[in-house]
């Protein structure tokens, strides 16, 4: 749809993008804008959006690359409420770029288009746009940012919990692929170090050291999101296998002794990364003592506890100092865990790691968990003060359906009244 100066072009335009589903928002309003500022690729960086603030469409070259630190620069360039055309690093390249700030969001919100060409030579950079032309993106993008700000702040159940489940996986692999990248370059360094190699044979192992972490780390990363329980063996034997590299090419000598008695239990995912995270961080300040000829590493699952040991044969001057450094209280705690040392000098070091697999140690349960996808959507509404007649035309549903919906979410709430359900959904959606 072509853009002019006339309203009516304008505002067809906005409700167009404005009818999306939030994901195919920035693709709606790229095609629109087109004709009036032709480009290759577009991106916006919107500080509400917490598990995903960067978000590209256009030539798949230039969105692969685009990164949120180039984006932030260019915030810092353009004022609330304001256009800047010109040439900025976007992409790992300078390009002519237009970028526009959002002046009526309460959260910075900027938009970056990667503009064509202005003709057939490739470095040609487009003519500026006109004073209205640029005043036409900056209205646009205020009335888009407006838009998705304000669902934001007015989520409804659904897409709350999309977004927070999101934002902890995003955390839980990020945190999984630096202890991996960790591990591997310990690996690496034992490599280089080996006296054992010479040079050709060294760079060899290197390299295939490498590229297994390399596809390793891509295969953690492009995992089912939605895996929620490992079976205990098959959770050791992944720790195992991230374990050998550091071990390969030195000295030291890892002995594993995987779960026995309940192995085939299902654990919980967010316990297992915990304690694999723990582990791993435990056993690199392990190997950073000297002497050291050998570490044992095993898991045991007892009642309702996951617990992991890590024994050496060093000096026993581990403290919990050494394991600070790796964060590893952190990483148990946020599971309820907690770790022991037990260091005997000139004998050596156990440390132990326990996690609690049930309540009363577990997270609580997501309260609206047990709604339906229709009763979340009336329950949104509820929580906005709208009545059942409101909530019926917009649903397109009977009152009397309504009504039922808003008995059942009374009773799987175990609330009694709309006030109090309301209440709940707005302090989970907090």
């Amino acid at each position: 749809m072509e853009l002019t100066g006339s309203a009516a072009p304008v505002l067809a335009a906005a409700t167009e993008v404005l009818r999306a589903p939030m994901p195919e928002i920035l693709f709606r309003l790229s095609a629109a804008l087109a004709p009036l500022a032709p480009h290759r690729a577009a991106a916006q960086l919107s500080a509400h959006c917490g598990h995903t603030p960067l978000k590209t469409c256009g030539e798949p070259g230039l969105t692969s690359r685009i990164t949120d630190s180039e984006l932030a620069r260019l915030s810092g360039v353009v004022a609330a409420g304001q256009a800047w055309q010109g040439r900025a690093r976007i992409a790992g390249e300078e390009r002519a770029v237009l970028a526009v700030a959002s002046g009526v969001t309460a959260t910075p919100s900027v938009l970056v288009l990667v503009l064509a060409p202005a003709g057939p030579r490739a470095g040609a950079d487009p003519e500026p746009l006109s004073g209205d032309a640029l005043a036409t993106v900056l209205a646009l993008w205020d009335l888009v940012s407006s838009h998705t700000d304000r669902m934001a702040v007015e989520a409804v159940p659904g897409p709350t919990a999309q977004s927070r489940a999101t934002a902890a996986e995003r955390s839980r692999i990020i945190a999984e692929l630096g202890d991996a990248h960790e591990a591997a370059l310990t690996g690496l360094l034992g490599v280089l170090r080996s006296r054992s190699l010479d040079d050709a044979g060294a760079r060899a192992r290197a390299t295939e050291l490498a590229v297994t972490a390399l596809l390793d780390q891509r295969a953690e990363a492009e995992r089912d999101q939605a895996l929620t329980r490992e079976p205990a063996e098959a959770a050791f034997t992944t720790l195992a296998g991230s374990l050998a590299p550091m071990f390969r090419h030195g000295p030291v000598r890892l002995e594993l002794s995987p779960p026995g008695e309940n192995r085939d239990r299902p654990l919980p995912s967010p316990v297992v990364h915990a304690m694999r995270a723990a582990v791993r961080a435990v056993v690199l300040s392990v190997l950073e003592q000297d002497p050291l000829r050998r570490v044992q590493v095993g898991w045991q699952v007892t009642g309702g506890e996951l617990r992991g040991t890590v024994r050496d044969d060093g000096p026993g001057e581990l403290s919990k100092c050494s394991l600070a450094v790796h964060r590893v209280d952190e990483r148990l705690g946020a599971v309820g865990g907690d770790v022991v040392i037990d260091a005997v000098p000139g004998w050596g070091t156990t440390v132990t790691a326990t996690v609690p697999l049930g309540p009363p140690g577990a997270p609580a349960a997501d309260p609206l968990s047990a709604l339906g996808s229709r009763e979340l959507e009336v329950l949104g509404h509820l929580a906005q003060g709208r009545r059942n007649r409101a909530i019926a035309a917009q649903l397109h549903i009977s009152e009397s359906t309504v009504k039922f919906h808003v008995t059942n979410i009374l009773t799987k709430l175990e609330v009694g009244s709309r006030g109090e359900a309301a209440a709940r959904f707005r302090a989970v959606a907090a």
